[in-house]
């Protein structure tokens, strides 16, 4: 079967259902969102071909279920090992579709296989639990033992921005758990989950345990609200994520949604840490992942200093193609995203907001932007940007800091730079955030740690073993241990 890389508009990229691949009777295009250029015809599923991969899925999961630990941690190892064998036509096929610099695609790819990595282990040590119960008279010889079993068929649905390791924090939990899963991914980019696809079968993954299956909006609705699915992972929009919510049921949900991170820059800070590291932060991809750095407040005292020091860094990004070594900054994913980040840019200067740097569109690449005199009720502060944009603001006191940056529909992750341990703790206390980092920028995510926010951030924790958590039910056994008659 023709690659990604190779694979001409002229031919038709099947998708994966039950071990097979269908080309089935609808078609989807891929293009470069630099230059729209085509580069593959996808196949999406029809009705009747949703219901078999629904079918499989759900096949699959007693005999998942029943693999044991050392297989699902030998699956997964051998998973790992054949995205680093292909880790060029990975990141090249990521690139193509996704827009995404060549840099970080290959850093996507390492990740991929360190998340697959991190997933084998846990899949030998899901932990259990022996529990007392001996706690009332009548009891004396009672034991529990609780241990997580597979939830059953899961269903994943995936964004653009990280077509290869964000498919890899759903799959690869939940077979490390022992359960089937059916990935849906992003129209834009279907083609780095189909070459995942090949890759699960090629490591002797048991059909049904991954289906790949393209399908417009009105058949991914069909698959949320199927019973037979027992868990809804999704990431993505928050608009979307909270809409598929309330379709689903009795089913569980975890959610990865969006975000506006912000970032404290107190007097004591390494500014130079803190400028570079905002630049890579809020730029990196051209600002669209959800914890990419979009609101900085910075102490008035330096604030100033810190802003010329930030400009001074962001000047040297390179902008263009992203097939390029050198770029840091490419298109952002169409050119319906870069005009709605041209218009909220053009709003906000039209309030009153001040372009210290960029402002500017060229077909599908937003140049990198810098904005201040922001007010929090401009979308380029209260909404998600999803671009190449930051805001800095100025403020007098550290509590009022923690008040404008929780000041947002959204609670991802937060930053704060600064040399008092007291001031981190009380950050940790008072940010309404999923995490909060020290020193360092809320884009920063290792794949092994729970990773989640709150409001509309989203619902429940990725990251290997706290996905595997919400992909196993836990199950409690009770042994009336008397001792027999007779034995002494």
């Amino acid at each position: 079967m023709p690659t990604p890389a190779s694979i001409s508009v002229q031919e038709l990229r099947p998708f994966l259902v039950h071990g097979q691949w269908k080309q089935g009777d609808r078609v989807s295009r891929v293009v470069n969102p630099f230059d729209g250029r085509a580069i593959a015809d996808v196949a999406q599923a029809a009705e009747s071909d949703i219901e078999q991969a629904i079918a499989s899925t759900a096949g699959a999961a007693a005999a998942m279920g029943a693999l044991p630990a050392h297989a699902r941690y030998n699956i997964l190892q051998r998973i790992a090992a054949l995205i680093d064998r292909r880790r060029d036509e990975f990141a090249s096929t990521i690139t193509a579709e996704a827009g995404k610099p060549i840099t970080d695609a290959k850093r996507e790819v390492s990740r991929a296989v360190q998340t697959f990595t991190v997933a084998a282990e846990e899949a030998r040590r899901i932990p259990g639990e022996v529990l007392p119960l001996d706690w009332m008279p009548g009891s004396d010889s009672h034991l529990g033992i609780l241990r997580r079993f597979p939830i059953g068929p899961v269903l994943g649905i995936t964004p653009f921005n990280f077509p290869l390791n964000l498919v890899a924090h759903k799959v690869a939990p939940a077979l490390a758990a022992g359960n089937p899963i059916l990935i849906k991914p992003a129209p834009q980019t279907p083609l780095t989950a189909l070459l995942l696809g090949e890759v699960a079968l090629e490591a002797g993954l048991p059909p049904g345990g991954l289906n790949v299956v393209p399908c417009d909006n009105a058949l991914a609705e069909r698959l949320v609200v199927d019973p037979r699915f027992k868990l809804l992972s999704f990431t993505g929009s928050a608009a979307v994520g909270w809409m598929l919510k309330a379709k689903c049921g009795k089913k569980k949900v975890t959610l990865e949604l969006g975000g506006n991170a912000g970032v404290v820059i107190e007097p004591d800070a390494d500014l130079d840490l803190a400028a570079q590291r905002c630049a890579a932060g809020g730029f990196g991809y051209a600002g669209q992942t959800c914890i990419s750095v979009q609101r900085v407040f910075a102490h008035h005292s330096i604030a100033d200093l810190f802003t010329t020091k930030l400009l001074t860094h962001v000047a040297r990004l390179k902008a263009g193609d992203p097939a390029d070594e050198s770029t840091t900054i490419g298109p952002v994913i169409d050119s319906a995203a870069a005009r709605r980040i041209e218009s909220w840019i053009g709003e906000a200067v039209a309030a009153g907001a001040r372009v210290l740097l960029g402002g500017n569109r060229m077909g599908s690449v937003v140049e990198a932007t810098v904005l201040s005199n922001v007010k929090p009720d401009m979308k380029v502060s209260c909404q998600e940007v999803f671009g190449p944009v930051i805001t800095v603001t100025s403020y007098r006191q550290f509590s009022d800091a923690i008040a404008l940056l929780n000041q947002s529909d959204y609670g991802l992750q937060a930053g704060v730079f600064t040399q008092d341990v007291n001031k981190i703790f009380y950050a940790f206390r008072h940010f309404d955030v999923g995490a909060v980092l020290a020193n360092e920028i809320p884009t920063f995510r290792a794949d092994h740690m729970p990773y989640g926010g709150v409001k509309d951030s989203g619902l429940g924790r990725e990251g290997v073993r706290a996905a595997i958590e919400d992909m196993t039910e836990p199950r409690l056994l009770v042994l009336n241990l008397k001792e027999p008659a007779g034995w002494l």
